[in-house]
């Protein structure tokens, strides 16, 4: 696996679906990237809306926890990442749509870290 999008979600229901649809509009295989999503105790929709796209995606993982705040919500993520890069995302963040193989081909072409 490439990449392991960690998403903390706090009561971002307005903005998830919109977020999770830029997520999982790329241009890569879903098997090369995992959408890990840490429910840092929503009390809105937003679990709701995660456990919708868990069932119907298999590259989206959700993870249900008492509010901790961000750093702990990161944390849990990295617990279980099976990425060989993280990328920290935010659930009000838009990912350009068909935009992974272009960052794929400089992770490899260039050797990164």
């Amino acid at each position: 696996m490439l990449i392991s999008f960690i998403v903390p979600v706090y009561n971002t229901e307005l903005y998830l679906e919109e977020c999770l649809d830029s997520l999982l509009n790329q241009n890569i295989s879903h098997d090369e990237y995992e959408i890990i999503c840490v429910n840092d105790g929503s009390t809105d929709g937003s679990s709701s809306i995660l456990h919708k796209y868990s069932s119907k995606y298999h590259n989206v993982v959700v993870i249900d926890k008492e509010n901790g705040g961000v750093s702990s919500a990161r944390n849990v993520g990295i617990d279980i990442a099976k990425g060989k890069y993280i990328w920290f995302f935010d659930s009000d963040d838009v990912l350009k749509n068909k935009s992974l193989l272009s960052l794929k081909s400089v992770i490899t072409e260039n050797n990164v870290d």
